[in-house]
Order: C-alpha cells, then structure tokens, then sequence
C-alpha cells in the first residue's frame, strides 16, 4: 500500500468538489480532451505529454510525466490519499477505492478521477507530527509520500484516533517513479505553511485555554482598539470585549468568543455568541476557534455576514503576523518571530 499527496487547486478552490463528490480529480486544464487511459507506463505518459508540450523543457517535462503517471497508473485500490486544505488548517484523508476514470462530457477540469471513500476530512494539522507535514507540503500537483514509514504512521494513525505517532527524524518528498528522470527533479516545499505549522505549534504550545485569549486580545489592541477580557473561568459565551477610540466608547462594539480547545465549534456555541452579543448591545462578534467550525456553523456565515467574523487557525495565525510588530512586548517574547524573504515556486 502507498500514501498519495494530492491537491485541490492552487488556492484550495476545488476542496468542496473532492469531498463532495467522494473523489479526487486531476485538474490539469491542458489535458481536459485527452483520455490517459490508453496510456499502459510511464513511457507512454511522457510521450502523450511530449505532444501536448513540444516546447517544454525535458526536467519539466519529466517531473509533470511523474505527477501524471501517478495519478492514473502509480495509485491503486486501497492505497490512501492526502488533501491539504488551503481554507482550513485541516487534512483530509481517504481510500481510493476506484481505478483512474475519464469522463468525457464532464467539466474540463473534472474529468480525470479516481473515487474515494473519505477517512476523515477536518485532521486539524496540529495532530500530524513535524516531519510529516514537512513531506504534506511538496508544492505538486500529485506525488507519492514514501521516506521515513510515513504511510504506515499515517495508517497508525487513524487507529488511535488519529493522533500522532512515534517519528524518526527528517521527513523528505520522493515524487513518483519517474525512472530515466528520478535523479532529475529537484523536491520543494511550500515554506511559507511549513512556517505556520511551526508558528501554529508554538502559539497553542504557549497560549491554551485562557492565554488564548489574551492573544487575541493582544493582536486586537494592536490594531487600535480598546479591549476588556474576562478573568478566567465561566464567561457565558464574552471572552473579550472590544470597542473603538481611547476610551472605548466609540464604534465598532465588537463582543469576542474564544475557542482553543480541540474540536470544531457547533451551531450552539455560535447561537450563544448571538445572544452574548444582544446582553451587551454589541453590534458585531467575532469567534475565534483554534480548531476550526463545523459545517453547520459554516452555514450561517452567508445570512450573518454584515454581523459576525470567523477566525479559524489559519485566520488567527494571518492576523498574528499582520500586526506582529505593533504587538505588546511581551507576546513577542513568547513567540519570537522574524521575517524572512524567500524565492516563491509554484505548483505543478
């Protein structure tokens, strides 16, 4: 059995339609009208491409030949699949349970496919050792995760309620089989999730439970508004309260709820943010959730969208670094950051 990193989209924007639809597609816009499954080896793949791509580079060439040939010849019935979201700090994780597919009258980008009987689709990314996550960011399309027992850990993974398992160190990418060209393909990562997976490590390291508010309350503060947090223990759905000018008497009058614990926020938890809101005459909330919303509280975003603000970890942690440098001292020296500048790459 294997373990397959596949994407949804640059930014995430094909996620619904995996999960959804219990499958997962390759959306490689240029091959839309070509069925690959005449295609028998890897040879075979890298001569189709060789006819769509006449000018390519042959390194390029060679690494989209891999990406391919894993996708409709390297995966089989019963190895797992991984889908990093880009809206979430989540993975989700299945079993192909069909053969490469091609449906000829589907939309363009939806017609090569494999079905898939979803494991888990919300594995908060926290719960994945580092060395793990390391191999998660490949910035490819489709590959192949291999080095350091990485599918077995995975495997191991769901059985103990999908919590961590024991790791050696130094995790590295092996895209598929690509033979003549194995020696070719330079891996790379996506440094910038790999340095919020550490950020995201250390702020819940430091900040649980109540700190995390505190936190918040920090990163609001440091946009200029006026704040009150409530001492620990039972708040009745008003962690913060926050308000604008000096003296806290201006608008917005914002009440905040947070969340650091390990499960998604319901509906409701979200309805007593409501009533919290209309207790103190605040026009607008914002809901923190370390872990995330469950999908009925994703729903209510549309008709509470002029009065309420999510923040998941992904949000959290973009709001972090915004406003780290006007951040109070002393939550910079409990997260000591610094900023770096790095040559972007992109996917495929």
């Amino acid at each position: 059995m294997a373990l397959w990193l596949t994407r949804a989209g640059s930014f995430g924007e094909h996620e619904a339609k995996f999960l959804q639809e219990n499958r997962v597609y390759l959306t490689w816009q240029e091959l839309s009208e070509s069925d690959l499954s005449g295609a028998k080896d890897y040879q075979a793949v890298k001569t189709l491409l060789q006819q769509v791509y006449p000018n390519e580079k042959p390194r390029k060439l060679g690494n989209w030949t891999g990406q391919i040939w894993a996708f409709i010849l390297g995966m089989k019935i019963g190895d797992w699949v991984v889908v990093p979201s880009k809206s979430s700090p989540t993975i989700a994780i299945g079993e192909i349970v069909g053969d490469y597919s091609y449906d000829k009258v589907g939309h363009g980008l939806y017609r090569h496919y494999r079905k898939v009987k979803w494991l888990n689709t919300s594995i908060p990314r926290s719960a994945f050792d580092q060395d793990i996550l390391y191999s998660f960011g490949a910035f490819l399309t489709v590959c192949e995760i291999k080095r350091h027992d990485a599918e077995s850990r995975v495997r191991a993974m769901k059985d103990a309620g999908w919590k961590a398992a024991n790791k050696p160190s130094n995790s590295q990418v092996k895209v598929a089989p690509t033979k003549d060209d194995e020696g070719d393909i330079t891996d790379l990562v996506d440094l910038e999730q790999l340095s919020n997976d550490l950020i995201a490590k250390l702020v819940i390291q430091k900040f649980k439970g109540h700190g995390m508010a505190r936190l918040v309350e920090a990163i609001l503060q440091a946009q200029g508004l006026t704040t009150y947090r409530s001492p620990a223990g039972p708040d009745k759905g008003v962690d913060i309260l926050v308000s604008g000018g000096s003296f806290g008497f201006d608008h917005p009058r914002i009440c905040v709820q947070v969340k650091s614990g390990d499960t998604p926020v319901d509906r409701p938890e979200f309805q007593q943010l409501l009533g919290a809101m209309g207790d103190v005459k605040a026009e607008h909330g914002l809901f923190v959730s370390w872990s995330g919303f469950k999908p009925t509280v994703d729903k209510e975003v549309p008709s509470k969208f002029f009065t309420v603000r999510l923040w998941n970890q992904k949000a959290l942690i973009e709001q972090l670094l915004a406003n780290y440098d006007k951040l109070d001292q002393d939550i910079k020296a409990e997260l000591p950051l610094k900023k770096i500048w790095t040559v972007a790459a992109s996917e495929k």
